[in-house]
């Protein structure tokens, strides 16, 4: 007989049970074991004839869920049972939020044990934080455990209702989200703005000057005859124009020229000299939501990889709780931070005094500590012997904690005032006096030494009366830009500044949106799809409260009374969902108010036709006389993408039928340019009617427009691929080629397999040398081999404990599956390629093998 623990990890398992007594049993729930029905399948019988079975709700029963135990999770549950029938007291150590909280309850009802339980709760997993939690073990907090399954409740509540509406009115497999909706709709209305950005044009001038010491520096038109220059800030985004009431000089570039011969061989003399001494502070320890955008900015990584990596570094014992939007510091944490800086940098890099941060986005909570390298004295990156993004994770996590306890950094801004002619110039220097925290971290920067250097302009002596040289001067034109695109730093930034969402949320978020075909991801960019506009707009027109950023953010804050006992739960619900201006009622008076062909109609600026949601994906309907013309709009176009010669492209390749571009040299064959459902292409010869022969077709390269495609540039992508040569070691073929990832150079080895590597942008697929080729082949394979040979995986879990074999994630014609040997099973819908963790691949594997064993005997 023992103590059961249990956790919910296999790893977080093993790193308790090194902390623990002897006597101690730990065990591992793989997550939720129950949660509410994921389709009709999963519903039980006795509730499939009831209406709000398909909800898994009964919302006229105080909203009382529906829990099941998912397939998967049987043999967990049955491994748990069994290990509680042997146990003399049983310890609940989820994580110490809303949902380990949840998680832990869910146990104790499933598992109704018959001896004492209590809740164990720590936000490191190290030795004096697990014997600390063991001594000071609670019972479960009903707040919290009633705030997550409101959550859940609203959650599913707003899906499964809005969805079918969804599916009724634009297309079949779509889906609205409480969170999910509101950050599409951000990210719907940047790209509405930047669509009727009007750009607007103004011209200043630049000098390069030197002082009598001979060192040169830069100075900018500010003024022109005492009136201010027009900058880029001064122009209305809408029109282009300057915006009213701006009483500024606007230069054409006529203007710009004729100022810059007055000026020539003018005098220069420095009018104002200004020093301003001013101080930066370091950014405060990393939360959930600053720690995924800065490894978006600093590793590039999205927010889901982002959190993946951090749950094992602290179920690992590197890292303190991630989950969490507090700054707080333990006192304890606090010295170890500055024990580092001042063994690293010296006191005088030390702040004055410990310094304790304030939390200041919206609804945050203070129950946990800030995110930081776990115990009382801090692992160097170096010595946890982590390698990989876990290592570059921690490196960061590491970095940011010990700069926050360093001396602010000293600099002092230096403005020099020039007037020549009426017309005057200002050059703006920085001096760095002390660095304090840039010797460690600076935010948004990969180098700190670079970004160092980077905060450093330095001015030459400069003072009032003094007349420095013009080497050159030179006529700069510029154009306002439209509002940059949210990437996943930014849109997080944003959903927590709004109060949308909290920190366990932002990565699903973000998935979730991509995977659903909202938005594309074009290098960090998040671009909105046509399926995002005709979403974002029927629900802007019809439930304009469930997209507002205020509404959901009121939202959260009633989560959050509930979580301190201060709201209650069940009038919340039943006001949300059945109450007069409830979301049951609006979608039932609202169904018959929404026009089909008008939900399904996107309205774009400066289209003459009309673009639309169908069965396959969007289309462009134009009217032609009586005629009424459509053309499916590729797969992988947006809105952004759509102008008016690419519409008038698609429409006349539909009427007209494909561009000729002229004849084949050797086949005398007809060259053809077409736009297909994956984009743009060349076509060998006609399309035959009987569709099991198809002509030769190649893709164009991305950035390669149909336009600039000439006869000479279609004859060589049509011959590939390219024999570049030999390689030197094999004797085997080098070829050059265009695959499904774009261009590639391949080594041919026949029996032995083929070794791809990708094409860097600089390189040429129609001029890259055997030189270059052989370059790139040298080069670590990344994870994308290339587009033949062998099925690669999506991602590699790991390998089976009982055969060491591969259990790998691929791709199949139903969506990502598991395979391990010849056993397939698929991904539940609650998991996804990212999230999926081998411990619940084994489950699903051992799942389908059992199945397929009692089918068998069923059949014999």
């Amino acid at each position: 007989m023992s103590t059961l623990v249990i956790v919910e990890s296999p790893t977080k398992a093993r790193t308790i049970r090194n902390y623990l007594p002897p006597g101690y049993q730990v065990e591992a729930s793989m997550g939720h074991v129950r949660d509410l029905p994921s389709g009709a399948n999963e519903v039980p019988k006795e509730y499939k004839d009831y209406q709000w079975s398909s909800l898994g709700v009964n919302v006229n029963n105080d909203f009382e869920p529906l829990y099941v135990v998912p397939k998967p999770k049987k043999k967990v549950v049955k491994q748990l049972q069994d290990a509680v029938k042997q146990a003399t007291e049983i310890i609940l150590a989820t994580d110490e939020d809303r949902e380990g909280e949840s998680i832990s309850w869910h146990l104790l009802q499933l598992l109704n044990p018959k001896v004492p339980s209590k809740r164990m709760v720590f936000h490191e997993i190290t030795r004096e934080a697990i014997e600390k939690a063991l001594k000071n073990c609670r019972e479960i907090n009903y707040n919290l455990v009633h705030a997550q399954e409101t959550r859940r409740i609203l959650d599913r509540l707003v899906g499964y209702t809005l969805s079918p509406l969804l599916w009724k009115k634009i297309a079949t497999g779509l889906s609205a989200g409480r969170v999910q909706s509101v950050a599409v709709r951000l990210v719907v209305q940047r790209e509405r703005a930047r669509r009727s950005f009007q750009s607007g044009q103004y011209w200043d001038l630049k000098a390069l000057l030197t002082q009598a010491d001979k060192q040169s520096f830069e100075a900018k038109l500010v003024t022109l005859d005492g009136k201010k220059l027009a900058i880029g800030s001064d122009f209305d985004p809408e029109t282009g124009k300057l915006s009213k009431g701006k009483k500024v000089v606007l230069l054409n570039e006529a203007e710009a020229n004729s100022l810059k011969a007055r000026l020539t061989d003018k005098p220069w003399e420095v009018t104002e000299v200004e020093s301003k001494p001013f101080t930066r502070h370091p950014a405060p320890p990393f939360t959930t939501s600053t720690l995924q955008q800065e490894s978006n900015r600093k590793l590039g990584i999205s927010a889901r990889e982002t959190m993946k990596i951090a749950q094992k570094l602290y179920e690992q014992g590197y890292i303190t709780y991630m989950r969490t939007d507090s700054v707080h510091l333990s006192t304890e944490a606090i010295a170890a931070a500055r024990t580092c800086v001042e063994q690293l940098y010296g006191k005088e890099y030390l702040s004055s005094a410990p310094k304790q941060y304030q939390t200041k986005s919206k609804g945050a909570q203070e129950a946990h500590e800030a995110i930081r390298p776990a115990g009382n004295q801090f692992r160097t990156p170096q010595e946890t012997g982590l390698g990989g993004l876990e290592l570059a994770l921690y490196q960061l996590i590491w970095i940011r904690t010990v700069a926050c306890q360093m001396a602010p950094a000293r600099l002092t801004q230096i403005v020099v005032s020039l007037l020549v002619d009426k017309a005057g110039f200002r050059s703006s220097g920085k001096r760095i006096d002390f660095p304090g925290f840039f010797r460690a971290y600076v935010e948004g920067s990969d180098d700190p030494e670079a970004a160092l250097d980077d905060q450093e302009v330095i001015l030459p002596h400069l003072e009032v009366g003094d007349s420095p040289h013009c080497q050159q001067l030179e006529v700069l034109g510029h154009e306002t830009q439209p509002p940059a695109r949210y990437t996943e730093a930014s849109l997080v930034k944003t959903l927590e500044t709004e109060g949308v969402g909290r920190p366990s949320t932002y990565a699903s978020i973000m998935g979730t949106i991509v995977d659903r075909g909202y938005i594309q991801m074009r290098n960090k960019a998040l671009v909105p799809t046509f399926t995002a506009f005709a979403v974002v707009s029927l629900l802007e027109e019809h439930f304009p409260d469930l997209v507002d950023t205020s509404f959901t953010s009121k939202m959260e804050q009633t989560l959050d009374e509930i979580a301190s006992g201060n709201a209650q739960w069940l009038p919340y619900l039943k006001q949300f969902y059945l109450g007069e201006a409830g979301l049951e009622n609006q979608v039932k008076v609202r169904e018959s108010q929404i026009d089909s062909n008008q939900a399904k109609s996107i309205t774009l600026d400066n289209l003459a036709v009309a673009v639309k949601i169908g069965r396959y994906g969007p289309y462009l309907e134009s009217k032609q006389g009586e005629e009424t013309i459509t053309a499916s709009i590729p797969a992988d176009l947006t809105p952004s993408d759509l102008h008016p010669e690419q519409i008038a492209m698609l429409l006349r390749q539909k009427t007209e039928g494909p561009q000729t571009l002229g004849i084949h040299s050797e086949t005398e064959q007809n060259i053809y340019v077409l736009i297909g459902s994956y984009g743009p292409y060349i076509q060998l010869g006609e399309t035959p009617e009987n569709p099991k022969t198809k002509p030769k077709r190649v893709s164009l390269p991305k950035g390669i427009k149909l336009e600039d495609v000439t006869l000479e540039m279609a004859h060589n992508y049509l011959s590939l691929p390219r024999t570049l040569g030999e390689h030197p070691e094999t004797g085997c073929k080098i070829l050059a080629h265009l695959g499904r990832f774009g261009p590639y150079v391949v080594h041919d080895q026949g029996k032995e397999g083929k070794d791809y590597r990708s094409l860097k942008k600089e390189d040429d697929l129609l001029t890259i040398s055997l030189e270059r080729a052989l370059e790139l082949l040298a080069q670590p394979k990344g994870t994308r081999g290339g587009s033949r040979g062998p099925k690669k995986p999506l991602r590699e879990l790991g390998v089976h404990p009982q055969d060491q074999q591969p259990v790998n994630i691929y791709n199949g014609p139903y969506g990502p599956y598991v395979k391990h040997g010849k056993t397939n099973a698929k991904i539940p819908e609650k998991e996804t390629v990212d999230t999926l963790s081998l411990e619940t691949a084994l489950t699903l594997i051992a799942a389908k093998a059992s199945e397929g064993k009692s089918k068998k005997k069923q059949t014999r």
